[in-house]
């Protein structure tokens, strides 16, 4: 059996499942409450880290690692772009995501809305937030000038970047912190890749007790 162990709001989760999506690679979803440090799971991630994914008889976590590992076994449709400064690019901004726009926002405003919550760790951290919503802004006008220079993020064809920015944008935009309003660009690619197949499973999540904004399912928003 292929398994992802993963939690439905964690962005490096989603980066996997939309890759996975799109290469049509069918697996079952575990949820993992990586904070509880289950015995089982980390003899499968001493990391104590989602995700891990189990494929091919291997046991694989770090996001970019099995998006690597995806990409040179299962090459179709490809999420890299041909050439090797294209490539380069791809891999930049998918770490440009992964790296720094977590860092300053998706931390700041999802691990304090959201994660604390589900580990009952305490309450949100109001600084914290407006930290987040303040860096927010600068990172959405970087997408919206991307989006308006390139067909998608990186160049002319959906990559890596693309799924690595949509997966941390989509947990935001599941507690209503994206304001799409104040930047038309972003907001047109947004609803472009919000509309493949692959992100069919991602808007049908859904968590308790948690309130989701009307647009966050809506392909037409």
């Amino acid at each position: 059996m292929q398994r992802l162990f993963h939690q439905k709001l964690s962005p490096f989760c989603r980066k996997v499942r939309l890759a996975l999506a799109e290469k049509r690679i069918e697996v079952a979803l575990v949820e993992e409450k990586f904070w509880e440090r289950r015995i089982d799971f980390l003899r499968l991630n001493p990391a104590g880290q989602v995700p891990v994914l189990e494929i091919d008889g291997l046991v694989l976590s770090d996001s970019t690692a099995i998006c690597e590992y995806l990409e040179e076994t299962r090459p179709e449709p490809a999420l890299l772009p041909q050439g090797a400064a294209a490539r380069a690019e791809a891999r930049r901004l998918a770490a440009y995501f992964d790296d720094k726009f977590h860092g300053e926002v998706t931390v700041n405003l999802l691990h304090e809305r959201v994660t604390k919550r589900l580990m009952k760790s305490g309450y949100p951290d109001s600084s914290n937030i407006k930290l987040g919503l303040s860096a927010i802004r600068y990172h959405l006008d970087y997408i919206d000038w991307l989006s308006d220079h390139r067909r998608w993020l990186a160049g002319d064809t959906m990559t890596i970047a693309d799924l690595s920015a949509a997966a941390q944008l989509s947990c935001l935009d599941y507690v209503g912190d994206v304001d799409w309003n104040r930047v038309p660009n972003a907001k047109n690619w947004y609803a472009r890749i919000k509309s493949r197949p692959s992100f069919r499973s991602l808007l049908a999540d859904s968590l308790p007790g948690f309130q989701v904004p009307a647009h966050y399912a809506d392909l037409d928003f």
